[in-house]
C-alpha cells in the first residue's frame, strides 16, 4: 500500500509539473539555424542552388508546420558573409570555396528573408562577430579576409583565430559589419551567440597583452577591461541598429550561467565550469539594465535537474535577474536521445522544459538548438509539441521598451472567395513593416486565423484564408501590428460567400 501510494504521489507530482498555458497568443518560438561547418543549412557548400533552397524550405515548412514564427539564422560564422559584403568574404560552406559566390544564388540573404517573410515569420540575422577562423589552415581563406587584411587585430587561441575585442578599429569594424546587414536588408533581428572572449582552452594564454596596455584605464584590471570592450560593442551595436532601423530586435544568447553562487551570492545554484561573467567577459545584467538588448536567450542545454546546471535552476535565475528585456529559453534539442544524461532519454524531458518556460510569467518563449536536430528526433517528440505546446500560431511578445506609435486602420478593397480560399486584400501605408492579422470574431472571443507580413512602405497587401480550415466563423476582425507591436483600431468583416 505504501508503495502504491509512493507511486501516485510521484504521478501526481510528475503530472502537476506538465501543467501549463496552452496556446498562449503571444510567445517567441525560434530555432537557431546553424550554417557554420554546415550543421543545419547548407547540407554542402559544394550543393547546387536547387538543392540548397530546397533544404531551407524544408526547414521553414517544418517549422511552419509547428507554428513557430522566428528563424535565427547563421550569416556570419567567422569573418565571412552569407550575403554580398563590401567587408567580408562569402563563405565557403556557402560555396564551396572562400570568396566565391553561387555564380546563380547572387543575394541569397535576400532570398532567405523573403521566403520566411511569406511565411509570416520573423527573420533574425545571427552573426558570430569575434570568431575569425574555424580553424587554423589560413590558406582556405579569401585574399578580403580580415586576417590577410588586417593581420594585427588577430589572436592565436586554440585551434582557431580570434578578433581582439580591445582594439578599438575591431570594435568600429565589427558595428560597421552589422551595420551593412542592418542597412540592406528587411531582417526583423539581429542576433550574437555565446562567444565573445572565447572559452578557455586549458593551458593556453589569450594573448592580449599590447592592446591591454595599450587601451586600459588607469588601474583597471585585465577582466574589468575585457568586460569592457564586450559591453561596447554591444552598446555600439545597439545605438547602430536603432539609428538604422529602430524596430529591428538586438538579441543574444549568453551562456546559460552567469556566475555560480559558490564565486558570488547573486550568481545562481551552479557549478558550471565555466562563466559567461568570469570565463568569457560579458555581462548580460549590464546590459539588460542599460537597455542595449531587446531579448535575451541564455542557453540552458541541460536537463530539468541536471546536478551541476539544472535547466529549472538557471531558467528560474535568469526570471528573477531579468529587466527591461524579453527572456526566452535556449533549448539543446540536440541532446535528445543523444547525450550521457539519461534524462535525455526521456520523451517528456523538453516538454517539462517548455511547461515550465509557460509556468514562469517573465519567460516569453524558447528558442531551439538546432534546426536539424529538432526535425530529426522520434515522431513521437514531435507529435508531442504540436498536440501539446504549438498547435496554434502565436503573435510575437511586444518589446520590453517599444516605441509607441499611432497606427492607421487599414481599408479593406476587396474580399472575395476563390474555389477554396478566401482572398482579403487591404490598403494600408507604413514606413515599419508590420503584420495583417485575421481572427475570428465570436461574441466573447477573438482568435488568430492567419497573419501576413507586410514590408515596410508598401501600400497595398493580400492575404488567402484555406476556406478548408472548419473553425472559421461568419464574422472575421482584421487589424495592423507593426514591428514595435503597436496595433491599429480592429475592424469587423463578414465572410464572403
Amino acid at each position: 500500500m505504501r508503495k502504491i501510494l509512493f507511486c501516485l504521489i510521484i504521478l501526481l507530482g510528475s503530472c502537476a509539473s506538465l501543467k501549463y498555458e496552452k496556446d498562449p497568443e503571444r510567445e517567441f518560438r525560434g530555432t537557431w539555424v546553424a550554417t557554420v561547418v554546415n550543421i543545419d543549412w547548407p547540407k554542402q557548400g559544394e550543393d547546387s542552388t536547387e538543392k540548397q533552397k530546397a533544404d531551407f524550405l524544408r526547414l521553414l515548412d517544418f517549422y511552419g508546420d509547428l507554428n513557430f514564427n522566428t528563424m535565427i539564422v547563421q550569416v556570419r560564422t567567422a569573418g565571412d558573409a552569407f550575403y554580398p559584403s563590401e567587408i567580408a568574404p562569402w563563405s565557403r560552406f556557402l560555396s564551396g570555396t572562400e570568396g566565391e559566390p553561387k555564380t546563380d544564388f547572387q543575394d541569397v540573404l535576400e532570398w532567405m528573408v523573403e521566403r520566411t517573410h511569406e511565411r509570416g515569420m520573423q527573420f533574425h540575422a545571427w552573426l558570430n562577430p569575434y570568431r575569425a577562423t574555424f580553424d587554423l589552415d589560413t590558406t582556405l581563406l579569401a585574399e578580403n579576409h580580415d586576417f590577410v587584411k588586417n593581420r594585427n587585430w588577430m589572436v592565436k587561441y586554440g585551434n582557431k583565430y580570434y578578433y581582439d575585442p580591445g582594439i578599438k578599429e575591431v570594435q568600429q569594424h565589427l558595428t560597421k559589419v552589422v551595420s551593412e546587414v542592418v542597412g540592406n536588408y528587411a531582417v526583423d533581428g539581429i542576433h550574437f551567440d555565446d562567444y565573445f572572449y572565447p572559452y578557455k582552452v586549458a593551458g593556453q594564454v589569450f594573448n592580449d597583452s599590447l592592446s591591454y596596455e595599450e587601451n586600459r584605464l588607469s588601474g583597471q584590471s585585465l577582466a574589468a577591461w575585457r568586460r569592457s570592450n564586450v559591453d561596447s560593442l554591444v552598446k555600439n551595436v545597439h545605438k547602430a541598429i536603432k539609428a538604422k532601423k529602430p524596430w529591428i530586435r538586438f538579441g543574444i544568447s549568453p551562456f546559460g550561467v552567469w556566475k555560480n553562487n559558490t564565486t558570488d551570492p547573486k550568481g545562481s545554484a551552479t557549478n558550471a565550469g565555466q562563466t559567461t561573467y568570469e570565463d568569457l567577459f560579458a555581462d548580460p545584467l549590464l546590459w539588460m539594465e542599460k537597455g542595449w538588448v531587446d531579448y535575451m536567450v541564455p542557453q540552458a542545454y541541460w536537463s530539468m535537474h541536471y546536478a551541476a546546471a539544472s535547466h529549472e535552476t538557471i531558467a528560474k535565475w535568469w526570471a528573477k535577474n531579468t529587466k527591461n528585456t524579453n527572456l526566452y529559453m535556449g533549448n539543446g534539442a540536440y541532446k535528445i536521445r543523444n547525450n550521457a544524461d539519461d534524462a535525455w532519454n526521456d520523451k517528456s524531458e523538453i516538454p517539462k522544459q517548455l511547461a515550465l518556460a509557460r509556468n514562469t510569467p517573465q519567460i516569453g518563449g524558447n528558442v531551439f538548438f538546432s534546426a536539424r536536430s529538432l526535425m530529426n528526433v522520434g515522431d513521437d517528440i514531435k507529435k508531442q509539441l504540436k498536440k501539446k505546446f504549438y498547435r496554434k500560431e502565436a503573435l510575437h511578445p511586444p518589446m520590453a521598451i517599444k516605441k509607441n506609435r499611432g497606427i492607421t486602420t487599414p481599408i479593406v478593397t476587396s474580399a472575395v472567395r476563390k474555389d477554396k480560399e478566401i482572398e482579403i486584400r487591404i490598403s494600408h501605408f507604413d514606413s515599419v513593416p508590420r503584420f495583417l492579422l485575421v481572427y475570428n470574431e465570436n461574441k466573447a472571443t477573438k482568435k488568430l486565423l492567419k497573419k501576413a507580413y507586410i514590408p515596410k512602405n508598401r501600400a497595398n497587401s493580400c492575404i488567402t484564408l484555406d476556406t478548408n480550415i472548419k473553425r472559421i466563423k461568419k464574422h472575421l476582425a482584421i487589424v495592423i501590428e507593426d514591428a514595435f507591436g503597436n496595433r491599429s483600431t480592429m475592424i469587423s468583416l463578414t465572410k464572403p460567400n
